[in-house]
């Protein structure tokens, strides 16, 4: 807590609005964003490595979270006060920090496979300025950012080899293996008997996550499965119909996300079944239903 007093006496207004600013880059918007960018337009398989990365990773992630039951800074020291624009994301117990894993996880990703010396500095000080902003804002000790980083760049370093095989069935038992991981983590959290003082917000989030997971990973082993079958789909295109295609397609993609939520709750009876259900189709979406349009768009700016 000594080092988070001190970075606290360091707040001013400007700094406060950019380490609000760089803490979001932790997030899962931004994990999705360039996720499927790197999928739908740079390599596929970058996109199974980074997808691969960051779902162990929040799968490892929340699995401490319940086990350790560490709680937020504020509420280990009552007088510590942290910027309040940073409280809603924080959602969860402390330990490890999940912003950090994503952020780590994420641009540590791409610093590993890209070839373009600004991309790789530019990744490497994202990845060591978000756990410092969780820091600084508030929400992290040292010990929680330290964890949720080195965890990411193990699976960083240990899933490379398996994403870029030339036997695809090392991906294959990858993703297979992912979901028997998000099964056993789903059994967790509804059957395993919490102590009766447990936060029932912790355990709410730790179950929505649970649930989110699970239908992602369905998703993308039925993704993965189309796309060697049917779709096999190209990334290539002209510059400006990649943008084009990254525009439409998360214009689309957030479309099902929101737009799928009522619906479902509401078939589902408000259980978080339908949080996996929902992030299904999300992945189906985006993995399957949308690349079928990719053949249109490489021929975009080529001379008959």
């Amino acid at each position: 807590m000594s080092f988070l007093y001190l970075l606290e006496k360091l707040r001013v207004p400007g700094l406060n609005e950019l380490m609000l600013a760089v803490t979001t880059l932790g997030e899962e918007t931004a994990f999705l964003v360039i996720a499927l960018i790197v999928f739908w337009c740079v390599d596929k398989r970058k996109g199974y490595y980074i997808m691969s990365v960051g779902f162990l990773g929040t799968m490892a992630n929340q699995f401490l979270k319940l086990l350790c039951r560490v709680p937020r800074p504020w509420v280990l020291d009552p007088e510590f006060s942290i910027l309040e624009q940073a409280r809603e994301a924080a959602t969860g117990y402390s330990f490890p920090s999940g912003h950090s894993q994503t952020a780590v996880g994420t641009f540590g990703c791409v610093a590993a496979t890209t070839r373009k010396r600004w991309l790789k500095v530019i990744s490497i000080v994202i990845m060591v300025l978000v756990p410092f902003s969780r820091m600084y804002v508030g929400v992290h000790t040292p010990s929680d950012v330290l964890v949720g980083s080195g965890m990411a760049l193990a699976l960083v370093w240990l899933l490379k080899p398996l994403a870029f095989h030339e036997d695809n069935r090392r991906l294959k038992a990858l993703i297979a293996g992912m979901i028997a991981l998000a099964v056993a983590f789903l059994l967790f959290v509804e059957l395993y008997p919490f102590p009766a003082d447990m936060d029932a917000h912790n355990l709410e989030s730790g179950c929505k996550n649970a649930y989110t997971l699970l239908g992602c990973l369905i998703g993308v082993a039925i993704v993965y499965a189309a796309d060697k079958k049917w779709l096999n789909f190209q990334a290539e295109a002209v510059w400006w119909a990649q943008i084009l295609k990254c525009v439409i397609g998360l214009a689309l993609v957030l479309l099902v996300k929101s737009g799928l939520k009522a619906p479902l709750e509401a078939l589902f009876g408000g259980h978080m079944a339908a949080r996996a259900v929902r992030y299904f189709l999300i992945v189906l979406v985006a993995g399957a239903v949308w690349p079928m349009s990719f053949r249109w768009f490489g021929k975009l700016g080529k001379k008959e």
